[in-house]
């Protein structure tokens, strides 16, 4: 007489095998979250053209940098939520090389002394960027400091945070290497 409960048995296998498949799937191939505090933008406008300097006087505009993911933090040296994030960018930016972390000085400092400051603060990997007319504060609609702003490859704003964030948190950084691994 045949064993009519060897099919049942290899069936009942085969779904647990599915479930607990499918259950390792989640964290292991999901997507990291996006951080707190970035908000997704739903509209995804156009970066600013507005101009800014380096150090040397140069002038730049985010568009410059197209073709890589930017994390743009505009900061001043009076603002102290700023100047205690400034060691998670710099974090950042180092444990993510796909990602560009452009910190903007908007506090009406001149080129040498935001640069110092930047060394002091141990951020002067940042390299030293100045918004002198506070184009990028307004054109941004930042109505408080800090404010840091995504931009996808193309140009795009895909999210902004007002606030200070752990830029060097794990999420944080899970979430900037998947963005820049492919």
């Amino acid at each position: 007489m045949p064993n009519r409960s060897l099919p049942t048995n290899a069936a009942a296998v085969l779904v647990a095998m599915g479930v607990l498949y499918g259950i390792g799937q989640g964290p292991v191939h999901a997507k990291p979250a996006m951080p707190a505090p970035l908000a997704a933008e739903t509209k995804a406008p156009a970066v600013p053209k507005s101009a800014f300097v380096d150090a040397g006087g140069g002038k730049h505009s985010i568009g410059d940098f197209k073709g890589h993911y930017l994390l743009v933090n505009l900061w001043a040296t009076w603002c102290a939520p700023c100047v205690s994030e400034l060691p998670s960018l710099v974090k950042l930016q180092a444990a993510v090389p796909g990602l560009k972390v452009l910190a903007v000085d908007v506090g009406h400092d001149k080129t040498d002394k935001a640069a110092a400051f930047l060394k002091s603060h141990n951020a002067a990997a940042l390299g030293t960027y100045v918004d002198p007319e506070l184009a990028l504060l307004h054109a941004f609609g930042a109505y408080g400091l800090p404010t840091t702003v995504l931009i996808d490859p193309s140009g795009k704003e895909v999210a902004k945070a007002q606030g200070p964030a752990d830029w060097a948190s794990p999420q944080s950084v899970a979430y900037f290497k998947s963005l820049t691994s492919g």
